[in-house]
This record gives structure tokens, C-alpha cells and sequence, in this order.
């Protein structure tokens, strides 16, 4: 910059036209806004020394108007209805065209115009005085011959005259003040009409002599800035034109991955840099993912839709794994059998596959108040259809629900000794139908009899998915093949990705496909060479197979639209009919007669209670005894000696006196020979409260 002159950026920006665009600028002084800020309402608001500019368009957004006596200043739109009149400089001019440049481009618009003459003039044997006011009429261009002004001249006595005055024509001139009036518009569009002083015709604005100023918008791009910068003329820094020094400075635009997929075919293949890696590594799993990092150089060979197909391991002791695989992948599949654990995963199964067969591989006990048939292992069904069924509910009609269920026969096997009109015989006599709500749970698999081996691509057009299939021979273009191993895989979705085709600079021809969706990369565009030659270009070897996590499979559900309807949740239960069936049934007078057989006493029970018991001691069983026979008599009970066995330690800090009046319970015996049949139950606890009552005396 040693050498060049620094201008306001106003200044200097009001004097470009998009005609010499676009211009490099480098800010030499000046920091607006220091700090973190550095946009406001999407305009650029700070600028640091040495920063460069490059400015590719100018916008006209407003008008700054400067007070010339005290430099105050304030801005008005550009669309500003009010008008302004020109101020007459006080300064004179030296010849008429001198004046006349100041004018606008389009003078005959403007005139006319009028001005005085201070000195005497003599031209074409004609002499004008001094002091004399003349109006500028027209121009006169006349070819070969110098132009004129045609004026009109006001003489003495009304009387006046016409006189064509050449341009070079020498004097003392002063402008007089016109009635000619411009708007805003109009004044900036006219470099002539910027450089003069104007006033408002509304004095009540402001009577004072006004320089207006054009306030631009500055479309600009900077290095390693992505979006066109936006801002005002007028931020108080200061600039040098450094367009000539600068034509091999290159303005890096940093682009995502999306972005660079939307580049033309013809941008590749390209030498890329990595301005910044990916955000957050928690959706991909692969080993090409930790080297995307800041600095890092890749190829970028082609850009295209690939299908693929998102396949994950079945659940197991290990952590389940999912995977999203190229079409392109060359290995062999092999259909394994479903495992569905409802009838609705049947129904669904059996809607993209009609005549499904399955084996039920766990036993279902039959409730025949919910319509759940009873299934054992084994048991082979076959899929018919979904139908409506009435659900079996009591004795009570008007309380019947209607529930979907699977229409399925239950097929019995046939021994390979029969003949064969023999076993279509009792194939039609053994086929038995049985409904399946569809919230029944249950355990199916599925029985296959499909032995051939499968592409992937081949798979996905002649199977609907979900598709459960296992590896039986490897993709021998892959170094490892992550997916033999596995006894079962699910073939989850098959999805269209954007992908970018890419590999590293010391190994260009192992390409990975990178999903421009999933990752988030900034990259940009370099001028390197690629390392072959235009001619050899290699032969790539392509990684079909790329490791994801279960976040990937979760974001993809959730991106898309799922019309599917949730299960069908099981009917409400009848609770009248369920009291009355598990209501006991009640009984009957010849019951109420017969002696109870399960009385007890509760002294013995409380004889018995100890803190060392931590369960309760089971019932005893009803003893056997003819309806004929008396009740059995009550028996003695323990003394106290055998009473006190298992019991809780006596209280150590209080001694009882010996002398304390005590009641055995064994002094109460049972009243046998009484005629009624009631418990002394009262009686003896009403002992044992007046025992309790004056042992706590003593305490």
C-alpha cells in the first residue's frame, strides 16, 4: 500500500459505476464495531486493517444530507418526495462554458438558465455591457464552427434582444439564483448536480445550504466468507484500490456438501480442501470419517444419486449394527425365515406376501373370553385373510364386541406314507379354522421354501421390505466384508442419497461414497493438480458397505412420512361378565347348618407370636369328621414354661416384682357342653387386657 492514497470509503465508492466492477479493496485504517460483532440486521458492520474487499456491485439506498454550517448531518430515501433548488455559488467563473459544465447532462431539461456578466464583452461587432442579466435559451451546435449559447438579454425600457455567445467567451460571470427545482433522484444521477449546494423550496425544513451525498449498498465477497457480504458507503474506514497488485488473490468460498453437489458435472473431478470437518460423528461409524479433518485434501471424482439399502443385525448378545450398502455390493444373499412376535407383524407380513406359512414357536393358552385360540409348537397356519369376529362375552347379548382378527387354518402335517388321494383327502378334513385377534401376542416363524441365492439389487425389486436374509458368499472387491458373520440380517428401507464420490490424495482409486445429506463438511475448491495424468486416469475400487449408527436409522424414520397405523389396542373387558365368573358361588342352607370347621382361637395364635417369626405359618388343613359327629373339642393349651420358648428376651432394665399377681392361660377352657355355637373369644381377651392393665403399673 506504501505509494497509493487512501479514500473514505463514501468517497471513494461514490465514485464507482457498476461499469468498472468488480474492484479489490484493502481497508487501511479503521475498525468498526471491535469485538465479536460483526453483522447487524444482516448488514456488515466491522471491517480490520488489512482485510481485503472484493466489491461486485453498488446499490444506491439513500441520501445523506450535511448541514455546511455546523456539519450536521441526517439521511433521507431515496424515493423523498420534496425538492430542492440549486444555491448559486459565490464564488465567479472565468468563462461561459465553464458555467455550463456544471449544469446537468440533460440542459435542455433545465433551462432555462440565467446568470450575470460583470465585465463588458465585445464578439461579432457586438459589445455587451456590464451588469447585464442574461437567460440562457439553447445551445447551438453548428458543424465546423465553435458552439454558442443563444441567450436573451434584458435592455433598458422593456426593451430586450437575442445574442449568441461562444463558450470560450471570457468574463467575470456569477450564477443567478433559478426557479428550476430536482428531486432527489434526480440529483444523484447527475455528477455535475453532486458537486453543487442545494436548499429545500419548504424553508421550514431547512433554509440552510445543503451538500447532498449518495449512500451505497456495497455488494462485496471476502475470503473464507460463504455469503455475499452486504453493506452500507458509509462505515468510517478508509480503503486504497488494490485491484492491479491483486490479480492472482483468490477468494476462497467455503461450500457445503450440498452446495458442491449442486456444482455442474464439468467441476469434477477437483482437488477439495477441508475448511472445517463434520459437526458431530455420532451417524456414521466408517474409517474414511476420523481422517475429514481441518486441512485434509481430498479428490472429489463424480457426484450422483445412489440406491441404497439400510441393513442392520438382528438383536442378540452383541450390540446391534446397522449398515447402509451400495447396490453396486457384488456378494450373494440367501432368505432366512421372519421372526414375528404378534399377530399383527403377521398381518402386515402376510399383506406383502399372501399365502404366508408360518410355525408358532411358543405356546399361547386359550382365553375364550378375549377370542384367543390356544396354540402350541409347532402348530403350522396358514394365512387367509383379516376379518371382523364377535368376541364371545357371557351370558349377556347386548354387551358383545366385534374386534379384528386374522382368519388363518391351522394345517396338520401329512406322513410321506400316504398315498396321495389319501392325503388330499385329510389334508381338507384336518384343516382347521381359527381366528387370531390381531393384539394377541404370539410367536411366529416363517416357514420358507425358497433356497436361491439373491444380488441385493435383485432382492429389493422382487421382495417387499422388511426382508430378513443372510450372506452367503462375500464381496471379494472389499478387503473385509463387515457383513458375512452375521446369521441373520434385516434389509430395513431402500432409499435415493445424493452421494459424492471421494477418496484421499494417497489413495485415489479407494473411493468412498459420501451421503451429502448426513454430513456436515465445508469444503473449497482448490487449483491443485490431480495426481494422474489426464489420460490414465485410475480404476477405482469402491466401498459399498458403510458402517452407521442407530441415531442414522432414527433420524431417517423421523425425516420420513409414516402413514402406517399403530396396532389395534385389545377390546375392553367385560367386568360384569369377569366378576360373575370369578365370583365363588354361594352356599346353600344345608351348608349354612353344618358346623364351621375352620374356627380358631385366637389365644393360641397369640400364644404363638414370637419376633424371631418371619412368616406366617401356613393354615392348617380342615380336619375330616362326618357331618354326624359333635365338633371337636378345643385343645389345652400350652403352659407357660412352653410358652415363653421362642419368645422375645425379657426387658433387662426393668425387673418386675415377683410378688405380681399372675393369670396362666391355661386357667380358660373351652365351654364344650354349651348349647350355643358362638366363640368365648371376648372373654378371654378381656383377661389378657386386665393382665396387660396391672403389669404397666409397674413400669
Amino acid at each position: 500500500m506504501a505509494g497509493m492514497t487512501a479514500l473514505p470509503l463514501q468517497e471513494f465508492i461514490a465514485s464507482l459505476d457498476n461499469s468498472c466492477l468488480p474492484r479489490i479493496l484493502q481497508v487501511c485504517s479503521g475498525v468498526y464495531f471491535q469485538g465479536s460483532i460483526y453483522e447487524i440486521s444482516g448488514s456488515e458492520v466491522c471491517f480490520s486493517t488489512g482485510d481485503l474487499i472484493k466489491v461486485t456491485g453498488i446499490e444506491l439506498l439513500s441520501v445523506c444530507c450535511e448541514d455546511i454550517s455546523n456539519n450536521e448531518k441526517f439521511e433521507l430515501p431515496i424515493n423523498h418526495k420534496g425538492l430542492f433548488k440549486v444555491v448559486p455559488e459565490a464564488m465567479p467563473y472565468s468563462t461561459v462554458e465553464e458555467m455550463m459544465s456544471l449544469r446537468p447532462v440533460g440542459l435542455e431539461s433545465c433551462l432555462p438558465f440565467t446568470f450575470t456578466n460583470h465585465s463588458t464583452m465585445t464578439f461579432d461587432n457586438f459589445t455587451l455591457g456590464a451588469e447585464r442579466v442574461l437567460t440562457v435559451l439553447s445551445i447551438q451546435q453548428i458543424e465546423g464552427e465553435e458552439d454558442k449559447v443563444r441567450c436573451h438579454v434584458q435592455g433598458q425600457q422593456e426593451a430586450s434582444a437575442e445574442v449568441c455567445i461562444p463558450l470560450s467567451s471570457r468574463g467575470v460571470f456569477y450564477e443567478c439564483e433559478n426557479e428550476e427545482c430536482f428531486t432527489v433522484q434526480e440529483i444523484m444521477s447527475s455528477p455535475c448536480l453532486r458537486s453543487r449546494k442545494f436548499r429545500f423550496i419548504n424553508t421550514t425544513k431547512c433554509d440552510k445550504p445543503l451538500v447532498l451525498s449518495p449512500i451505497y449498498q456495497v455488494h462485496a465477497i471476502m475470503t473464507l466468507r460463504k455469503n455475499v457480504l452486504k453493506f452500507p458507503s458509509s462505515l468510517e474506514v478508509d480503503v486504497v484500490d488494490v485491484t492491479d497488485q491483486c490479480t492472482d488473490v483468490n477468494f476462497v468460498t467455503p461450500l457445503s456438501l450440498t452446495e458442491v453437489f449442486s456444482q455442474p458435472n464439468e467441476s469434477f473431478p477437483a482437488v477439495v480442501e477441508i475448511l472445517e470437518g463434520p459437526w458431530s460423528c455420532s451417524l456414521f461409524k466408517c474409517n474414511w470419517l476420523p481422517e475429514l479433518k481441518k486441512g485434509e485434501h481430498l479428490i472429489f471424482h463424480r457426484k450422483g444419486t445412489s440406491p441404497m439399502i439400510l441393513i442392520s443385525s438382528l438383536k442378540s448378545r452383541k450390540a446391534q449394527q446397522y449398515f447402509l450398502v451400495s447396490q453396486q455390493y457384488g456378494g450373494r444373499f440367501r432368505k432366512r425365515p421372519r421372526e414375528l412376535n404378534s399377530v399383527y407383524e403377521l398381518y402386515v407380513a402376510s399383506i406383502q406376501e399372501p399365502g404366508l406359512r408360518v410355525s408358532v414357536s411358543r405356546n399361547c393358552e386359550e382365553v375364550e373370553e378375549e377370542g384367543l385360540p390356544g396354540l402350541s409348537v409347532g402348530d403350522l397356519l396358514e394365512v387367509v385373510g383379516c376379518k371382523v369376529v364377535t368376541l364371545p362375552c357371557g351370558s349377556s347379548e347386548g354387551q358383545k364386541q366385534t374386534v379384528e382378527a386374522l382368519f388363518c387354518y391351522r394345517v396338520q402335517e401329512q406322513d410321506d406314507e400316504d398315498d396321495d388321494e389319501e392325503e388330499q383327502v385329510k389334508q381338507e378334513d384336518q384343516r382347521e379354522e381359527i381366528y387370531l385377534p390381531l393384539y394377541m401376542q404370539g410367536h411366529f416363524v416363517e416357514v420358507l421354501t425358497d433356497n436361491k441365492k439373491y444380488r441385493l439389487n435383485d432382492l429389493s425389486k422382487q421382495f417387499k421390505l422388511p426382508l430378513d436374509v443372510k450372506v452367503v458368499s462375500r464381496d471379494t472387491t472389499l478387503e473385509t466384508d463387515p457383513l458375512v458373520g452375521f446369521p441373520s440380517l434385516r434389509i430395513e428401507v431402500a432409499m435415493l442419497e445424493p452421494t459424492i464420490q471421494a477418496s484421499f490424495l494417497h489413495k485415489p482409486d479407494h473411493c468412498f461414497e459420501i451421503p451429502t445429506q448426513w454430513l456436515s463438511v465445508s469444503v473449497c475448491f482448490t487449483k491443485d493438480p490431480l495426481p494422474w495424468s489426464t489420460e490414465q486416469a485410475p480404476t477405482c475400487r469402491l466401498d459399498t458397505v458403510t458402517e452407521v449408527t442407530d441415531k442414522f436409522l432414527y433420524e431417517y424414520r423421523k425425516k420420513g412420512d409414516s402413514d402406517a397405523a399403530p396396532p389395534p389396542r385389545p377390546p375392553k373387558q367385560n367386568l360384569s361378565s369377569s366378576k360373575s365368573q370369578k365370583k365363588p358361588s354361594r352356599p346353600s342352607k344345608k351348608d349354612k347348618h353344618e358346623p364351621r370347621s375352620d374356627k380358631r382361637v385366637p389365644t393360641k395364635e397369640l400364644g404363638n407370636l414370637n419376633l424371631d417369626s418371619k412368616r406366617r405359618p401356613p393354615a392348617p388343613p380342615p380336619p375330616a369328621f362326618s357331618h354326624n359327629q359333635p365338633p371337636p373339642v378345643v385343645p389345652r393349651k400350652q403352659s407357660v414354661s412352653e410358652a415363653t420358648i421362642g419368645k422375645a428376651h425379657p426387658n433387662t432394665y426393668v425387673q418386675l416384682e415377683t410378688t405380681m399377681k399372675k393369670v396362666s392361660l391355661t386357667d380358660v377352657a373351652a365351654d364344650v357342653e354349651s348349647d350355643h355355637d358362638y366363640e368365648l373369644v371376648d372373654e378371654t381377651l378381656a383377661a389378657m387386657m386386665k393382665n396387660a392393665q396391672e403389669n404397666i403399673l409397674f413400669y
